[in-house]
Parts: C-alpha cells; sequence; structure tokens
C-alpha cells in the first residue's frame, strides 16, 4: 500500500468530495466507505436530534469533537419592552413562531487542535 501524502492547511475550505478523497488515503478504505460512513453518521444524527421520547435528551456527540444539542423553543406574542439603547423610550418587539434551535459545543479534543 503507497504511504498517503502528509496532511497540510487547505488555502480555502475543502469541497466535500476532497474531504472524503483525503480521508480515504490516509484511513485505507476505498472513497465508497468513507462516503458510507458519513452516511450512517448523519442517519444516527437525524435520529438521535429528532423529537425526544420521555426522557430521551436530543443530543449527538462527536466523542472528542463536538456536542449538538437541538433545543425546542415555543412561540413568543409581540410586547413592548423598554429600548436598551434609548433610555425611557418603549419600543415593539416582534413575535416569533415556535422553532427548533441547534447548539453546537466543541469538545476538549477540538479546542486543544486550534
Amino acid at each position: 500500500m503507497p504511504k498517503p501524502p502528509k496532511l497540510s492547511a487547505s488555502d480555502k475550505p475543502r469541497g466535500k468530495s476532497e474531504l472524503y478523497r483525503l480521508i480515504a488515503e490516509h484511513a485505507g478504505l476505498n472513497r465508497k466507505d468513507v462516503v458510507a460512513v458519513f452516511e450512517t453518521l448523519g442517519k444516527v444524527m437525524s435520529v438521535d436530534l429528532a423529537k425526544p421520547k420521555a426522557d430521551n435528551p436530543r443530543v449527538f456527540v462527536v466523542p472528542g469533537m463536538m456536542k449538538v444539542t437541538a433545543t425546542y423553543r415555543p412561540a413568543t406574542k409581540s410586547t413592548t419592552r423598554p429600548n436598551p439603547f434609548k433610555p425611557g423610550e418603549m419600543m415593539e418587539v416582534k413575535p416569533k413562531p415556535a422553532r427548533t434551535v441547534l447548539k453546537i459545543r466543541p469538545l476538549k479534543g477540538l479546542k486543544n487542535m486550534v
């Protein structure tokens, strides 16, 4: 098996096919296997972040890299509040629909890489 090329930083963000090729070369796998791993990872993530059962949180963790959480935010009504930039003046806050908010937290391994 030939030795894979040395990893170096890219001038611009890597594209999907370039990333698949690079991982395949360094892991000694073929490209189809790498694509299958990423597709499976996406499916597992969508199942873990989907609507939770009674006691299951909506969390997906890539060990050592990141933690993704999905939280539900209920709809808010239109209100008037004090304007923080102009004391004494009231401002109208627009209503927001109910939504799911994703938060991605870097874990220790990712923080140490940078």
